[in-house]
C-alpha cells in the first residue's frame, strides 16, 4: 500500500521550516508522495453549518493556506525520492496553459515527481473571485483538463474547446516522461463517473468502508465499460482523520486512531483493492511526536 500524507500547509502548523522538516521525515521514513492544497480565500460571511445549525464561517485553519505549487517546488529541491502532489486544485481558476507549464516545470525540477490532482471546487467566492461562473464546473472541468493535456504533448500544440481555444504553438516545457497522472478527488456519481473518463485516478474522502469500497467498485466498472484498462487506475482512500498517539476505544471512525489501529484500517482497505491512503497532518504541535506516528505507520504497513 501506498501511504501519502497533507504537508502542513495551513493552520496552526502551516510554516516552511515545518513544511520542511515533515517532507523530510516524511521521505525518509518510507512515505510515497506529499500533498498541498488549494484554497484562495477565506470568506468573511457564514458558509457551513455548525453544531446548532446555523451558518458559520469556514474553519479558522483556512486563515493562511501556502500556495500549493509553490510549496511543493521548494519540497523538489529539499527531497530526491517522493511523489509531489496536489489535492486539489481547481484548474477552473487557471489559465489552462499556464497551469500546464507550471506542473510541467514542477515535474521536471522534480525529477518526474509531479501529480495533478484536480478538484471541481464548491465555494461561490472562489468562482466569483476567479471570474468564473460556477455553472462552468461540468462541461468546463472536462474541457480545462483536456487543453491542459494537450499542453503536455507533442508540439505543435493546437486545442478547440468549449471554453479553451489554443492557437498552433509550441509551449514548453514538457513533463519528464511525457504525461503527468491526473487524480481527480471525487465522492458524487457524477464525479466518479467523469473521473472514470478522463482521470488516472480518484482519491475519494473516507468516512465508513463499504461506502468508498462501493465508490471504487463504480469508478472502476465505468472505466472498463468506456473500455479502459480499470487495473491501470489507482484509486486512494483519503481520510480528513489524523493519526493520534493513543488507540481510539469504543465506536472509533473508519481510518481514525493510533497508528496500529490506522494499520488494521489499511489492510482492509488492502484486500478491497485499493492502492493507498492519504492522510491527514497530525495534531500534534510536538514535531517529535509526529514523525514518531508516521515512523510507526509506515512500519505497521508493508510498502507496495
Amino acid at each position: 500500500m501506498k501511504l501519502g500524507i497533507m504537508l502542513p500547509v495551513s493552520g496552526v502548523h502551516a510554516s516552511p521550516a515545518t513544511i520542511r522538516t515533515i517532507a523530510q521525515a516524511a521521505e525518509r521514513l518510507g512515505y510515497d508522495s506529499l500533498w498541498t492544497y488549494e484554497r484562495l480565500l477565506r470568506p468573511m460571511a457564514p458558509l457551513l453549518p455548525g453544531p446548532d445549525g446555523n451558518l458559520e464561517r469556514i474553519p479558522d485553519i483556512y486563515h493562511t493556506a501556502f500556495e500549493p505549487l509553490e510549496t511543493l517546488s521548494y519540497v523538489a529541491a529539499l527531497t530526491s525520492r517522493i511523489a509531489l502532489g496536489t489535492n486539489i486544485v481547481n484548474p477552473l481558476f487557471h489559465a489552462p496553459v499556464v497551469l500546464a507549464r507550471r506542473y510541467a516545470t514542477l515535474d521536471q525540477f522534480s525529477g518526474g515527481r509531479a501529480i495533478a490532482g484536480f478538484g471541481q471546487g464548491w465555494m461561490p467566492q472562489e468562482f466569483a473571485t476567479a471570474g468564473v461562473s460556477m455553472k462552468r464546473r461540468g462541461a468546463g472541468f472536462d474541457d480545462v483538463i483536456a487543453a491542459i493535456r494537450a499542453c503536455w504533448g507533442p508540439d505543435p500544440v493546437e486545442y478547440a474547446g468549449r471554453f479553451y481555444s489554443i492557437e498552433a504553438s509550441e509551449i514548453n516545457p514538457k513533463p519528464v516522461r511525457g504525461d503527468i497522472p491526473v487524480i481527480i478527488g471525487a465522492n458524487t456519481d457524477g464525479g466518479i463517473d467523469r473521473a472514470a473518463r478522463i482521470a488516472d485516478g480518484i482519491t475519494p474522502l473516507t468516512w465508513e468502508l463499504d461506502a468508498v469500497t462501493a465508490q471504487a467498485q463504480r469508478f472502476r466498472t465505468t472505466a472498463e465499460r468506456l473500455g479502459r484498462n480499470p487495473a491501470a487506475l489507482t484509486v486512494t482512500a483519503q481520510t480528513n482523520h489524523v493519526m493520534q498517539p493513543k488507540p481510539i476505544s469504543g465506536d472509533r471512525p473508519f481510518l481514525a486512531g493510533s497508528p496500529q489501529q490506522l494499520a488494521d484500517d489499511i489492510e482492509q482497505l488492502r484486500h478491497r483493492g485499493f492502492d493507498g491512503v492519504l492522510f491527514a497532518f497530525p495534531p500534534s504541535d510536538e514535531i517529535p511526536t509526529q514523525i514518531e506516528m508516521l515512523d510507526e505507520l509506515r512500519s505497521l504497513v508493508p510498502a507496495a
